[in-house]
């Protein structure tokens, strides 16, 4: 297969998103967006012996640096970004050094944020090697850090050069990181493109096997809708909310559970579960629209409840630390209909403890 190239426009910061097999052995991919001679490659334990070697070989001449990262959500922390600043001035790295991201949705996310900060912005690009950070996060230039009392809480909005989502990479992919990249691939479908939900209910079984075709479709359909919407709305004054289907919900799972216990889809997984739940409440989504929703979560083997041991106020509590949040109301995206979102604070008072109870969250 040939590559598959969309383009996030947003004037002279434009830039490619490149989705195909071998993308990471190709110069030509690469090469071009490497501003000046150094480069910096941030990776973490994990993704390193597989497509390091295969990415320093495609920078050949160039003077090449590796900062090796800890794999998990829960070194995606300010600490491991002074790591990033530290490997960056001890190589003598200056505003010309390019930034390579090359991993899943934390690598993204903190070499985002450290090229977004270093001498006040150098160039970077995305190499994404998950699912879900070739759907979601490696596009829009959302970067960020965790903090305790919050989820991506510490960040900036900043562009990459270039994204390349090579998907022979998904082939080493664990099954468990696979089903999390779904569900932000059901996301693009709730809120925006009906037509895709509904392939995807016939078709997510060939998605949890690595049907290559399938695969492709999705990342190029979940792409499509992720450009569209950031070249709108760059900096999540609008309709850029409505991404963050389920995310109120599943950041505070995944803080109260700790970063790292539950995979950051999963999570979303359920959030997105709550919010259908509570935009039934809200008068919008039917018994039947809701029923699909939990049956396509369900049919691609991700959790459909929050973790037993967490409890209601410890939810809200961290909901209340939601980005979204305004004058201290909790504003959620609830779903008019299928493929339909907005973003609200008039929903009925009760409906969110009425949620968490239905999900078997009990202060």
């Amino acid at each position: 297969m040939t590559a598959l190239t969309l383009h996030v426009e947003l004037g002279a910061r434009s830039y490619p998103i490149h989705i195909g097999p071998g993308l990471l052995q190709r110069k030509d991919m690469l090469r071009p967006h490497i501003a000046g001679r150094q480069v910096m490659i941030v990776t973490n334990e994990t993704v390193a012996p597989l497509y390091l070697e295969t990415v320093k070989e495609a920078l050949i001449g160039l003077d090449i640096h590796v900062t090796m990262l800890p794999d998990g959500e829960r070194y995606k922390n300010m600490a491991t970004l002074e790591t990033i600043f530290d490997n960056l001035m001890a190589a003598s790295c200056d505003r010309e050094t390019t930034v390579l991201a090359l991993g899943g949705g934390v690598v993204g996310d903190i070499a985002g944020f450290a090229a977004a900060c270093y001498q006040r912005g150098v160039p970077y690009i995305q190499i994404p090697t998950t699912l879900l950070a070739q759907v979601d996060s490696s596009v829009g230039g959302k970067t960020a850090v965790n903090h305790p009392r919050g989820k991506n809480m510490i960040g900036a909005f900043y562009q990459p050069r270039a994204v390349i989502a090579d998907t022979d990479t998904l082939s080493t992919l664990a099954d468990r990181e696979l089903r999390a990249g779904i569900a932000e691939v059901i996301k693009y479908g709730l809120i925006r493109d009906p037509e895709f939900l509904a392939w995807l209910e016939r078709h997510v079984t060939r998605l949890l096997v690595r049907d290559h075709e399938a695969l492709t479709f999705a990342i190029n359909r979940s792409c499509q809708a992720k450009a569209e919407v950031v070249a709108a709305d760059e900096h999540e004054r609008g309709e850029r909310a409505l991404l963050n289907l389920g995310h109120t919900f599943g950041h505070a799972i995944e803080a109260a559970v700790g970063y790292g216990n539950w995979l950051h889809g999963e999570a979303v997984a359920v959030g997105m579960l709550m919010a259908a739940f509570l935009s039934q409440l809200a008068g919008h989504l039917t018994k039947s629209d809701y029923q699909r929703v939990f049956d396509l979560v369900k049919q691609s083997e991700l959790p459909t409840h929050p973790p037993p041991e967490i409890r209601g106020d410890q939810l809200k509590q961290y909901m209340q630390a939601d980005k979204k949040v305004v004058a201290g109301k909790i504003r959620l995206v609830l779903l008019e209909s299928i493929g339909q979102a907005y973003v609200t604070d008039d929903y009925p008072p009760t409906a969110v403890d009425e949620t968490l109870r239905h999900f078997k969250v009990f202060d």
